[in-house]
């Protein structure tokens, strides 16, 4: 239960500080790619049959949305990154950078840190388990040593 317990706590904390990243990402993409889809669309050159995408980057929530999709999940990412990308390609630079920073480091950190808190757990539940031992000889000892005096005071 404490195990269980303590890799909760780190999930909590690990998807807070995912969340935290994914907003500062998406809060780009709400300033510098929005622009951009509603350019392509007003041109006629993508998203003409797609009312999904030309909102996918209108807010911070959406944004977060769709990089939740695109970059965690690794859903859709042909149907809004890749026409922006090729339309500017220096919006690369916030597709691939959130990529990399979510994909690469706040998703493996989050991996580290569960598993770092489980080996600290077993690493506590094997200490117990040695006191627990312990105290368990000493009983023993002390049981033999009762035996051992009775067995001494019958003889005598």
């Amino acid at each position: 239960v404490a195990m269980m317990a303590t890799c909760l706590k780190a999930l909590a904390w690990s998807f807070l500080f995912c969340f935290g990243f994914m907003t500062l990402w998406a809060m780009l993409m709400v300033e510098f790619v929005h622009p951009l889809i509603l350019q392509m669309h007003e041109q006629g050159r993508a998203f003409q049959d797609c009312s999904e995408c030309l909102a996918a980057t209108s807010s911070v929530m959406r944004a977060n949305l769709l990089l939740f999709k695109t970059v965690i999940a690794g859903d859709s990412w042909g149907q809004v990154a890749v026409p922006v990308i090729e339309y500017s390609p220096t919006t690369a630079i916030i597709f691939c950078g959130s990529l990399m920073t979510l994909v690469f480091g706040v998703l493996n950190m989050i991996v580290a840190v569960i598993v770092d808190s489980f080996a600290e757990s077993r690493q506590r539940d094997v200490l117990h388990l040695a006191e627990e031992l312990e105290h368990d000889d000493l009983n023993d000892t002390k049981y033999l040593e009762r035996i051992f005096n009775r067995l001494v005071a019958g003889r005598w």
